[in-house]
């Protein structure tokens, strides 16, 4: 008899669990995910690319001496299911001869311009940006602009968003790109104050433009800058992914060489072997792919901060998006957005604390559903309406739009 309970009780959790599986958020691609300093050219073999797929990478961003290695790694980019943005010296001397050699290969994604440029930069940017459209307009040409803490002779304009309006009209790009690494100090592991008000002043100007945007998480401890724990990547992720962003951007994947920033830890070290970060972005990686339906091609509505005090440049928290009838926060506070997919509107929640869970008590009608890390949807009110979120998660919902 009690044999005969446990094969019931096991049929119908079963049972449960495979309804619940078949409810999920449907998928139309995958979040790109760039590895910045990706696999160097000299370790261009099967074994590497796999290794960084392996780790849920799909681009891998080198820069290579010449158009003939560049070649060589797209062919072994395209074996592994890896996608290449095009970097070698030829893009600049011939750029139309170039981009003609390498437009039609499956494993190119775009073409590398420059890194952080200034305004004087611009000019010249366009002009490079307009000649590889010309011929190839199916790829991006990409780069990435400087960060808000970047100063006023670096910007070569007095105001950060002055620095992106103007980026915007004079280079013509497909999407946008800027770093920030908001994390520093080894002890405190503090957060820059203006992290936020880059990320408002940036998704605010891509929106303008109707233009995505990708985001960066520093992988590779150096300087003021410490070795990543799983809660930094899971911040600087999801606050991005919160905002809008549609990529997001490592730096670095392969620890560089460099006696001046003492940069190690990176996921592939200086001695060409995986460190604890490497199994560290492969979960977070994992949980971005399975949360893609939530973020890919989502639109910001709206996104808004709790706390005692919150970051500079963003806005309190005043109003709910109407199936939401409690939304508390206790601790250092959260980034509260709204995305918008198709039919479905999106609540995302994200523990602004590095260090220390954060209680989240949501209720809301009976429309509402949490979203889970698999993806899986689940009625929100199956789980208690207060719940800890630990250091920089997320906690996700759907509802659909009326």
């Amino acid at each position: 008899m009690r044999n005969s309970l446990i094969l019931v009780l096991f049929f119908v959790f079963v049972c449960i669990s495979s309804g619940r599986s078949q409810n999920k958020i449907k998928l139309s691609g995958q979040i790109p995910i760039l590895a910045w300093m990706g696999v160097p050219q000299e370790e261009t073999t099967i074994t590497r690319y796999e290794e960084l797929r392996a780790s849920g990478i799909t681009h891998n961003f080198s820069v290579f001496s010449n158009a003939e290695a560049m070649e060589k790694a797209l062919i072994i980019a395209q074996k592994t299911g890896v996608k290449m943005i095009i970097a070698c010296p030829e893009l600049k001397t011939d750029p139309e001869k170039t981009v003609r050699r390498f437009m039609n290969h499956p494993a190119v994604a775009g073409y590398y311009l420059r890194d952080e440029p200034g305004r004087n930069d611009f000019q010249e940017l366009g002009e490079w940006a307009k000649k590889i459209r010309a011929i190839d307009d199916k790829h991006f040409c990409y780069l990435n602009l400087l960060p808000n803490y970047a100063d006023e002779n670096q910007l070569g304009v007095k105001t950060y968003r002055e620095y992106v309006n103007i980026f915007i009209k004079e280079v013509p790009l497909q999407l946008l790109s800027f770093d920030h690494y908001p994390v520093i100090g080894d002890s405190s592991r503090s957060v820059r104050e203006n992290w936020y008000e880059n990320l408002e002043i940036f998704s605010d100007e891509a929106a303008k433009a109707k233009k995505p945007f990708w985001a960066f998480a520093l992988t590779v401890a150096h300087g003021p800058y410490p070795i990543p724990t799983l809660a930094m990547l899971r911040l600087q992720v999801y606050s991005n992914l919160a905002y809008g962003a549609q990529g997001i951007q490592y730096f670095t994947y392969w620890t560089p060489k460099d006696t001046q920033w003492n940069f190690h830890n990176g996921p592939i070290t200086l001695e060409s072997r995986r460190s604890e970060v490497y199994d560290k972005i492969k979960l977070m990686n994992g949980e971005i792919q399975n949360l893609s339906g939530v973020f890919l091609g989502a639109k910001l509505v709206s996104v808004a901060h709790t706390g005692k005090s919150i970051p500079l440049g963003t806005k309190r928290l005043t109003e709910l998006p109407k199936p939401i009838q409690i939304l508390e926060t206790e601790g250092t506070g959260a980034v509260v957005a709204v995305l918008e997919k198709g039919n479905d509107l999106f609540l995302v929640v994200v523990n602004r604390d590095l260090i220390n869970t954060m209680r989240l008590t949501i209720k809301g009608d009976s429309t509402v559903e949490k979203v889970l890390k698999d993806g899986s949807l689940v009625p929100a009110n199956t789980y208690m309406s207060t719940m800890v979120i630990e250091p920089g998660d997320v906690s996700i919902y759907r509802w659909p739009k009326k």
